[in-house]
């Protein structure tokens, strides 16, 4: 199923929730609603289900506008936060449910149970009650009440909130298998930028109840739009500092905060002008320690974090905390100065105004997205 939102506001008394949503899911895809807590995401979820309807502007599933039509007859799955399972039913009756409803014949409707408890590993528990299951095991059985109708449409409310961190692991993995086996249109609503970004084909990025950036998990983490984007994408985020830009022999020169930065000749990556006050950002993962990338800082070690595999090292630069990785063997006394690095295409500008990437890369990409949506279908 394609789902497509036109322009699309929900007002609750005098408060905007969302305010001119324009999306579009293609059939089978599947959908990130990510954002911080009221920017909207469970709202636009619900206005998809139908619990809600729009203010202002469209739904449309497969060209046809939903608007009026009610939750039982838009062909939607759901799965909640909470299991919502009925206690003192067994797992095959819990999954059977809908179709009972449905009125669906009882030998067709066992069949289809067990179908659907197989798909999610669950067809040896068909007898036991949601009070003998894990909390893993309940979930799966939400999940198969879900897919059971077999719905052109899956709604998620951040349906991984209350497993631990292992079992949400095994979820993610199961989801999106499911997900990917049956090729329906799922769109899941979470806080939780792990489960969006290795779930979803795409991640729409919302805050304050509008659409900031629409993308590929790659694009959004490689390519952030703005400075919220760059700052709420990544774990840890984005490391910045904020100050000025000059221009010196066709080279970029960076100032601010204590700390000069000779940036070198990347102006024809950059649509940016003398004397421009911009956030300086990079991720952690880009930074290396040493002078191995091409840009260098210096930094003063406050703490160190061992991880196993790798070393957390939180360093001061200027008057700005940086974070980045380095050996599982790094070794630094604190208030230790360090050298720390990174190459030319890890550099991100924003302008400090408006937030705005100062990319050329993706100002090119938002003039071909705008003339994709001018062309008239034919």
């Amino acid at each position: 199923m394609r789902i497509e939102l036109r322009n699309v506001s929900k007002r609750f008394d005098k408060a905007d929730v969302i305010e001119n949503l324009n999306m579009v899911i293609e059939d089978g895809e599947f959908v990130a609603l990510l954002g911080p807590s009221g920017c909207g995401k469970s709202t636009t979820l619900l206005m998809l289900a139908g619990i809600y309807k729009p203010t202002k502007g469209d739904i449309l599933f497969d060209g046809q506008i939903v608007n009026e039509v009610e939750p039982k007859d838009r062909k939607i799955g759901m799965l909640f936060q909470s299991y919502a399972l009925y206690p003192h039913m067994t797992v095959l009756e819990n999954i059977m449910f809908p179709l009972k409803q449905m009125k669906v014949p009882k030998k067709e409707r066992v069949e289809r149970a067990k179908e659907a408890a197989a798909l999610v590993k669950l067809d040896h528990l068909l007898d036991r009650l949601p009070s003998e299951l894990s909390g893993g095991q309940q979930q799966r059985v939400a999940l198969a009440r879900a897919v059971v109708k077999e719905p052109k449409l899956l709604l998620l409310d951040e349906p991984l909130s209350n497993l631990d961190a292992r079992l949400k692991i095994e979820m993610r993995e199961e989801i999106k298998r499911i997900q990917q086996e049956l090729g329906i249109t799922t769109v899941m609503v979470t806080h939780d930028q792990e489960e969006a970004l290795t779930m979803a084909d795409r991640v729409a990025i919302m805050k304050d109840g509008e659409l900031v950036q629409y993308s590929k998990p790659l694009d959004l983490y490689h390519h952030p739009k703005n400075y919220f984007v760059a700052h709420f994408i990544g774990s840890p985020p984005m490391n910045f500092l904020k100050g000025q830009l000059s221009v010196q022999n066709d080279q970029l020169q960076f100032a601010g905060e204590g700390t000069k930065i000779n940036l070198g000749r990347c102006l024809k990556e950059f649509n940016v002008r003398d004397g421009q006050s911009v956030y300086l950002g990079v991720r952690p993962h880009d930074l290396k320690l040493g002078k191995k990338g091409q840009i260098s800082l210096t930094g003063v070690v406050n703490l160190t974090e061992p991880l196993g595999h790798t070393t957390l090292v939180n360093v001061t630069v200027g008057n700005s905390l940086f974070r980045f990785f380095s050996d599982k063997k790094f070794v630094a006394g604190l208030r230790g100065e360090v050298e720390i690095s990174f190459d030319r295409h890890a550099l991100h500008l924003f302008d400090a105004s408006s937030g705005e990437s100062l990319s050329k890369r993706h100002l090119a990409d938002e003039e071909a997205e705008e003339a994709s949506e001018n062309i008239i279908p034919m």
